[in-house]
């Protein structure tokens, strides 16, 4: 944000304010930059009622960076733009065609009629971005008493139970035809248009909390009306008593009258907001409350406010060329937009008198909107780079495993989430034990069902809910499952059978459990409830329970104890490998049940042949061109002279002590044999490019022995390669940055806070909908001795906190 307005480099097309362009002028000798600059016209009501233009500056970006709207009828825009030429910042007015050359001047123009990269990032979100209705402010309702129950529609004039829209003006319900979702119908509500002239339609069964899909006849095209919830109660329909179904029959999807979107929303109640440092709301991009409930939630930790809040100068100082693509920077950013109170500031009190003058309210330009947060921590990733909803958890470990890959001066903050897992498989038959560590950021919480406490009033309730949807009726008031948090606790900690067990001590498949304890105890402990489950039917569903999480939690006896006298240790030997006739991938080792798995793997076969053609056995090629990382015949042939000796030479490719078990959606290695260095062909083939042996290992170890990514990341930090080696060394010893690696056997070993467990709650993130992939999420937040709701753009003192309803609890350790 700039009063300056915005210089962009027309060499790099970077942007930069006023009192960065100095410096990177400096920095680079990059002379010409395009000086973009935008002023706002407000109109000012005139004597006569008409509206007088008044200029003032407009901020950069302040329709994207902050919250305030300036896209309504009260505001028009100038855009000033002009070429300036460094270091005498002679400027030249554009347009100029008489001056400039051709070349310049279409550069220019290009670049002025850009699109967005927050456009390029999602252009199907942005083309499809809906416009206010022109008829919604003034829309007539006639008061005809017409009220819409809540299922059980049909279209008036033919039956039709399925795409059937209401009239905003009438209340008539009439099926659709030609409407924007391509559904069918028989045109009934066209044609009442057509007879009526009333222009806008609702669809029934996209209701929701958050909005509704409306049709204007009128303007042909789908629109917004930010008047929907009051011309719906007009009909006796309640917003938040609704949810999207195509024929109105209410379900279990279907929010009745004590529905979590009112408990976790604190709806009805008059909550008073919140100004200040720490108060800041997050606009929702489409979608984007599980990244707003998650960052206000890691904010508010202070080993997360003084790694990148703390130090935003040095962030600031030291940030690359483009710090769009830098992750530090952009987490500077955004930590010095929520913490700092510019973006969250009362109103003045003569802005409140006008408003009860004119007995009207206008939103607060107060919040900040994450547009270059969210394109660069989504960017590449297939779910969070799309306009859709996503589970907070797995952000919530993506984004670890981002600050683990980009650590930032000597302590990684992640660190205060990290902690050590024990887990005691034994063989059901002969009794032994095998135990190994692994890391994790999660406590995942199973829900135990069957400890419901209201059994009696939940088979009640079930029973009404299915006549009532036999007969069409609405359905009875929820009756949600009541859960002792003792019990989950204890399901947590009971045995769990390992599917596909082999057993070194009887040679052969066998039956066998595992235990899972604490080898350390976090810093700041994040539970998460395990609400989402799938059916019978393999349908997910989520499980609408109330659990009585404590504010104070003592998990001190789940504290691991290591082998323990008389237990007998499972033999450490490796299983046998049973390789197919034509094998074509590479063999995983699972900890869990000690089998090898041969799983598919995309090796260059045009350079396999002709390393094969030579006259090398097969699988000695396959391993060259693998461990080569797919460079070519050449890079593997230099390999495979170098270990011809070698007694494994001809094996089947096979990498022992590895494999993925689902443990809090994170990857993880076994801790059976596993060698802390990365494979010393991938370094070798780093350091032949010019680059230092520890730089080469640290890359490695930080993307977790991926060779493309490792290149990458050397790339990304060119502030590595000009530091001694000691200080590599060092590094090397603290950044071992990638969320989803374990506990390695190494010397090192992954860093850890160890302490007591004993914790204090202080945060919880809500989710409201029936799924990950749909919903809202919500974040209530302990700040000064009282709870705090944070509902995007809405920040308010929480009267009524929903502890019980939580999906992700943060606990921080209680000092002893």
């Amino acid at each position: 944000e700039s009063e300056g307005g915005l210089y962009v480099c027309m060499n790099t097309f970077l942007g930069f304010g006023r009192e960065h362009i100095e410096r990177h002028y400096r920095k680079t000798g990059q002379c010409v930059y395009l000086h973009l600059k935008r002023h706002v016209i407000e109109k000012v009501p005139g004597a006569s009622g008409g509206a007088l233009p008044k200029r003032r500056n407009a901020k950069l970006f302040l329709d994207l960076e902050t919250n305030s709207d300036l896209n309504n009828d009260d505001f028009e825009y100038e855009d000033e733009a002009k070429l300036v030429i460094f270091p005498d910042h002679y400027e030249i007015l554009l347009p100029n065609i008489e001056e400039l050359p051709a070349l310049v001047t279409i550069a220019c123009d290009a670049l002025l009629s850009a699109k967005s990269p927050y456009r390029k990032q999602d252009p199907d979100s942005w083309e499809e971005e809906l416009q206010a209705s022109k008829h919604a402010k003034t829309l007539v309702q006639l008061d005809n008493g017409v009220r819409i129950p809540p299922s059980g529609w049909k279209c008036s004039k033919c039956d039709l139970r399925e795409n059937l829209w209401l009239n905003l003006t009438d209340g008539s319900v009439l099926c659709g035809k030609w409407f924007f979702d391509g559904s069918g119908g028989n045109g009934h509500a066209m044609e009442h248009y057509k007879e009526t002239g009333y222009p806008l339609a609702v669809k029934l069964g996209t209701i929701t909390p958050d909005g509704a899909d409306v049709y204007s006849f009128d303007e042909e095209e789908p629109v917004l009306d930010p008047h929907i919830a009051k011309h719906l109660a007009h009909f006796g329909i309640d917003m938040l008593q609704m949810q999207v179904t195509e024929n109105g029959l209410r379900d279990n999807d279907i929010k009745p009258r004590v529905s979590e979107w009112e408990v976790i929303q604190e709806a009805g109640v008059k909550l008073k907001p919140m100004y200040g440092p720490g108060y800041t709301g997050m606009k929702n991009l489409g979608n984007s409350c599980y990244l707003n409930a998650v960052m206000q939630a890691i904010f508010s930790i202070p080993e997360f406010q003084r790694a990148y809040v703390g130090n935003l100068p040095r962030i600031f100082d030291y940030s690359p060329l483009d710090p769009t693509q830098d992750f530090n920077t952009q987490m500077a950013k955004l930590g010095h937009g929520l913490l700092s109170g510019q973006y969250s500031k009362p109103p003045m009190k003569s802005e409140l008198i006008e408003q009860v003058m004119k007995e009207e309210h206008k939103p607060q330009h107060n919040g900040i909107s994450p547009r270059m947060f969210k394109a660069f921590i989504s960017k590449g990733h297939p779910e969070f780079s799309s306009n859709r909803q996503q589970d907070a958890q797995e952000f919530f470990l993506h984004l670890i495993n981002l600050v683990e890959r980009n650590p930032v001066g000597s302590e990684n903050p992640s660190d205060v989430f990290r902690f050590l897992v024990e887990e005691r498989t034994q063989c059901c038959q002969s009794r032994k034990v095998r135990y190994t560590e692994r890391v994790d950021y999660i406590m995942q919480l199973p829900v135990a069902m069957e400890a419901a406490t209201n059994k009696d009033e939940l088979i009640a309730y079930e029973l009404k809910r299915r006549e009532a949807e036999a007969a069409r009726r609405p359905p009875p008031e929820l009756v949600r499952a009541k859960i002792p948090f003792s019990a989950c606790l204890q399901a947590f900690s009971e045995p769990n059978n390992v599917e596909d067990f082999w057993s070194s001590a009887l040679q052969a498949k066998s039956a066998g459990v595992k235990t899972s304890r604490f080898a350390s105890f976090p810093e700041y402990l994040v539970v998460q409830i395990k609400k989402f489950t799938f059916g019978l039917d393999w349908i997910p569903k989520k499980l609408d329970v109330s659990i009585d999480m404590p504010d104070f939690l003592d998990i001190n006896h789940l504290r691991a104890r290591g082998l323990q006298p008389g237990e007998e240790e499972l033999p450490d030997i490796a299983p046998p490998i049973i390789i197919p006739d034509d094998p074509k991938g590479i063999y995983y080792f699972s900890p869990d049940s000690l089998l090898y798995f041969l799983v598919a793997l995309d090796i260059d076969e045009s350079s396999v042949m002709q390393l094969a053609e030579m006259g090398f056995p097969l699988e000695a090629c396959r391993k060259a061109v693998y461990y080569t990382g797919n460079l070519g015949a050449e890079v593997a042939f230099n390999w495979i002279i170098a270990h011809m000796e070698e007694p494994d030479f001809a094996e089947p490719l096979v990498i022992p002590a590895f494999g993925e078990v689902a443990s809090s959606g994170a990857a993880v290695f076994g801790a059976v044999g596993l060698d802390n260095q990365p494979p010393e062909e991938m370094v070798a083939i780093i350091i032949s490019m010019g680059f230092q042996r520890n730089l080469a290992i640290q890359a490695l170890k930080a993307t977790n022995n991926n060779l493309e990514r490792a290149l990458e990341w050397i790339f990304s930090h060119p502030e590595l390669e000009e530091e001694s080696e000691p200080t590599l060394d060092m590094m090397d010893m603290e950044n071992n940055a990638n969320a989803n690696i374990l506990a390695e056997t190494g010397s090192e070993g992954p860093r850890i806070k160890d302490g007591s467990g004993r914790y204090e709650l202080f945060g919880f993130i809500s989710h409201m909908g029936t799924s990950t992939m749909s919903g809202h999420y919500v974040c209530h937040l302990k700040k000064e001795g009282r709870w705090v709701i944070y509902n995007d753009l809405r920040v308010c003192a929480s009267e009524r906190p929903p502890k019980d309803l939580g999906y992700i609890y943060f606990y921080h350790r209680i000092p002893s």
